[in-house]
């Protein structure tokens, strides 16, 4: 039997562990296309993953990583041929369906997207799931009716995947963007990205008022917890703030005051399951809007087996921007 390199996640009695090894392509997952990984990336959840911080992983063993670009190897799936290159975000791979830090994976053909015209594929996953998520929630913002004219929009864990490209793509559609860091250090890596503000995190880390003084119209918010809280209790009358994260937890301790009084509404983002138009549609925008050399200065890059001791780097948030993994 064929066999490929891959980061194994496996649970045995002394608990979770992580190993780089040959995987037997028989034991690949069901799937009507077969993709030679050409880049991965390196997300929250893929830490979580391989480090067991928290039960991500659903299926054991697993090879962790959430997101891909690759290029079809074989297909049953009408819509893509041996050769056509390939992205993926999302749909449990890594979690509950074996995932990316290999150099192969099977997978439903309705899980992949064209990659798209404009990006290869290292800035696909310079992207990632973290700037496609940023994309979702610029979009929801749009959806929702807002625009520049409205007042600020913030971002928060400016300098980890999400904030970084979120800070990118807020300030280049022309948004007063206020971002926060816990890493003073990265103030001027936050303003090459366009940022015009810069907040310390722990303005918001703790618990606060139910309504506080109006600072923004608009947020990007992957923190959740009482940061996600003192957002809400900023926001402007009417405005909203797109939730796509839970660094600081997945509590929201706040009341309904913002929503009652002030209009505020909380958009949730969903980048897992997201039906494909809307998911080709993100990655559309992402080719045309995302400035390709702010994506570059956020990014670095590392091979597929150095990815598998970055696990607790992200977790501690010791990583900024963007990491490519270059599976080679």
């Amino acid at each position: 039997m064929a066999t490929f390199k891959a980061w194994v996640v496996e649970k045995g009695e002394a608990g979770q562990s992580l190993s780089f090894r040959d995987f037997d392509d028989a034991d690949l997952m069901d799937g009507n296309v077969t993709v030679r990984v050409t880049h991965s990336g390196l997300n929250y959840k893929d830490g979580l993953a391989m480090t067991g911080a928290a039960p991500v992983v659903r299926r054991f063993p697993m090879i962790p990583g959430i997101d891909f670009s690759g290029i079809v190897e074989t297909s049953d799936d009408p819509e893509y041929r041996p050769g056509d290159a390939v992205v993926l975000t999302g749909w449990g791979v890594g979690e509950t369906h074996l995932g990316a830090y290999a150099t192969r994976a099977r997978v439903k053909g309705g899980w992949l997207v064209p990659l798209p015209d404009g990006l290869t594929a290292q800035q696909a996953m310079a992207i990632g799931t973290a700037g496609y998520t940023a994309m979702l929630s610029l979009m929801a913002l749009e959806a929702h009716g807002l625009t520049p004219t409205a007042g600020p929009a913030i971002v928060t864990g400016a300098s980890g995947g999400v904030g970084s490209v979120a800070v990118a793509l807020l300030a280049r559609a022309g948004w007063h963007v206020v971002a926060t860091t816990g890493r003073t250090a990265e103030a001027e890596y936050l303003r090459s990205l366009g940022a015009a503000e810069i907040i310390d995190r722990a303005e918001l880390a703790q618990p606060g008022k139910p309504l506080a003084k109006e600072r923004w119209a608009a947020g990007v918010d992957v923190v959740g917890s009482a940061t996600l809280a003192n957002v809400l209790a900023m926001t402007k009358s009417d405005g909203a703030v797109a939730a796509c994260g839970l660094a600081q937890g997945m509590d929201l301790p706040t009341s309904v005051a913002p929503f009652i009084l002030r209009g505020v509404s909380l958009l949730g983002i969903n980048s897992v399951t997201t039906p494909r138009e809307k998911r080709r549609a993100a990655w559309a925008r992402l080719a045309r809007d995302l400035d390709l050399d702010t994506l570059s200065a956020m990014t670095t890059s590392v091979g597929l087996e150095e990815v598998g001791h970055l696990g607790d780097d992200i977790l501690a948030g010791r990583i900024r921007g963007r990491t490519v993994v270059d599976i080679g």
